[in-house]
């Protein structure tokens, strides 16, 4: 059965839509009313700490305050008004966290814009977003983001100002220098006045979704909503002034802007960024620089781990670990936990409409922290529904619904996608699959539209992924449904492999581990998984490799 909630307005350019769903209050709320006074609470207290360190480039915290305002006054300057769309397209550089509390100063809203996108991608965005301005680069492991841009002859009447972060800036663009030379002390007084005009339910933030499983769409969140993440993985982690925090998740991302830019400032630690993932910059950063944070999917500690020279180096820093995904080898925890130092291994679940809505503890064990995402977060509820909106019983799966105090407040211009998913009570559906076990904690089994249903049993790919992996001779594993004349439906799988194995073997193994409807009856030993920037198997590529005939396996 469907249903459908009923919402009245879209999302407006500076205030949240009549009859939107009430902010939830949660016992994590924030205690500044917008992320420019978070910052400055920061700046005053911890204003000689190292905000930042990127290559050559080292900032206080109130030299990051000063170059906000700078880059805050340049976008009033070029006639910002509050309300207007600023995107970043480029990747995590000292850059993007001056140009990202610069316009939230300004009272613009930030639209971030995946750096693997090409350029018809990124048209679209900007052309949704309505952005008046890019803040880019023009050179980011061979592309040049703006001659991909112009190379899709797709007008983009509201923007009119470009600003090059790093690279060259030729016509119509402008350099990173050149845009702040706008700055004048007018400029800079309207910028302390908005900045104190903000409130906590003003639009801070438009993330479009990963669009793994259809078109991106622009979730809208507030200052007090997206500062309700930052804050809430302060508590989650212990972040502390002083930490050292590895940035490797990209700052586009929700993990790496709200749980790494703005979860660092609310807590006075020094942020390092880093362009891109390289298992031997990051050892030899963690031993450098003294790291102690360093948050990333699995396959980043599975590098770190699998690495010939880490032994050489001395990673005993490290103190806290966070990770997430619905197919973590219980293995690779208790390798983190005996090989690596640190002294809190974290994981959850989170969503761009919603935040990190649970997590593990430091009581759960190696198995509750593979296998499942914890329990919710202070604020956060959560429920299992099946048909009808049934709550279901623990163990029973169905889909999880939300509510908490960073749900996003909707889809932008879009107000019958928001109504499918968002209540006027604030209750989220999420889209996964979950169980709930008789200790509150959330297992996730899957995407709603993932499932698969085999001879009349519904299979749900994130499970049977989850048993694949205690094969000793696969390291990850994707699994998705194909069309079978007898059963309507079968799974077939695509492995990582260590070692010799055949995907014949596999499914001789799978027979004697699980159900034999949720046993693959294809499996293919593939090089790598097809991944997005945030570290999400790409399934509807599998899909393709399936329809246009490249996903010839072992039949069971």
């Amino acid at each position: 059965m469907k249903v459908t909630f009923l919402c009245e307005k879209s999302i407006v350019l500076n205030r949240l839509p009549v009859g939107a769903p009430p902010q939830v209050k949660a016992s994590n709320m924030p205690a500044w009313p917008s992320i420019p006074a978070m910052l400055a609470s920061t700046v005053g207290r911890h204003p000689r700490a190292v905000a930042l360190r990127d290559g050559d480039t080292t900032l206080s915290y109130g030299q990051l305050g000063e170059a906000a305002r700078d880059f805050a006054a340049a976008l009033v300057a070029s006639g910002v008004a509050p309300g207007d769309r600023v995107a970043i397209w480029a990747f995590n550089s000292a850059e993007w966290v001056v140009a990202v509390f610069g316009i939230f100063a300004a009272g613009g809203v930030l639209v971030p814009v995946n750096t693997r996108f090409k350029g018809p991608e990124a048209a679209d965005i900007l052309s949704r977003s309505q952005a008046r301005v890019l803040v880019t680069v023009t050179d980011f492991l061979g592309n040049d983001y703006l001659g991909m841009l112009a190379g899709t002859g797709i007008e983009l009447p509201a923007l009119e100002t470009i600003v090059v972060a790093r690279g060259a800036a030729a016509e119509p663009a402008i350099g990173w220098s050149e845009f702040l030379g706008r700055v004048t002390p007018e400029a800079v007084a309207e910028v302390e006045r908005r900045s104190d005009a903000l409130g906590p339910e003003d639009p801070s933030d438009i993330l479009f979704t990963s669009g793994t499983t259809g078109v991106p769409k622009g979730v809208v969140m507030t200052h007090s909503r997206t500062l309700t993440v930052a804050t809430d993985w302060v508590a989650m982690t212990g972040l502390v002034a002083g930490d050292s925090y590895l940035m490797v998740n990209p700052y586009f991302h929700m993990f790496g802007l709200k749980s790494g830019i703005l979860s660092s400032v609310a807590s006075g630690a020094t942020m390092l960024p880093e362009a891109v993932f390289d298992v031997d910059r990051v050892l030899s950063r963690v031993e450098d620089e003294h790291v102690t944070v360093l948050p990333g999917p699995p396959t980043l500690y599975q590098s770190i781990l699998d690495h010939p020279d880490r032994p050489r180096h001395d990673l005993s820093s490290l103190r806290v670990a966070v990770t997430g995904a619905a197919d973590i080898p219980v293995e690779l925890i208790r390798r983190i936990h005996d090989e690596l130092p640190f002294s809190k291994i974290v994981t959850g679940y989170g969503l761009t409409e919603g935040g990190t809505a649970c997590s593990t503890s430091d009581g759960d064990d190696f198995e509750a922290i593979a296998t499942t995402v914890g329990r919710p977060r202070p604020g956060f509820e959560i429920r299992i529904v099946g048909e009808g909106e049934r709550v279901v019983d623990a163990g029973e799966p169905g889909e999880v619904v939300i509510r908490g105090g960073s749900v996003m407040a909707g889809y932008l211009d879009d107000p019958e996608e928001t109504a499918k998913v968002l209540s006027p009570e604030g209750w989220l559906r999420t889209g996964d699959l979950g169980v709930l076990d008789d200790a509150g904690r959330l297992r996730i089994v899957g995407r709603v539209k993932d499932m698969f249903i085999v001879g009349g049993f519904n299979a749900y790919p994130a499970e049977i992924e989850n048993a694949l992996l205690r094969h000793p001779a696969i390291r990850q594993s994707a699994v998705i449904g194909i069309p079978d004349r007898r059963l309507g439906e079968v799974g077939m799988a695509f492995i990582v492999v260590s070692g010799e194995v055949s995907g014949e073997e596999i499914i001789e193994w799978s027979r004697e581990q699980m159900a034999n409807y949720k046993v693959p009856r294809v499996v293919q030993v593939v090089d790598e998984l097809p991944l997005n920037a945030t570290g999400k198997v790409m399934k509807d590529v599998l899909r393709d490799r399936v329809t246009a005939g490249h996903g010839e396996g072992a039949p069971a």
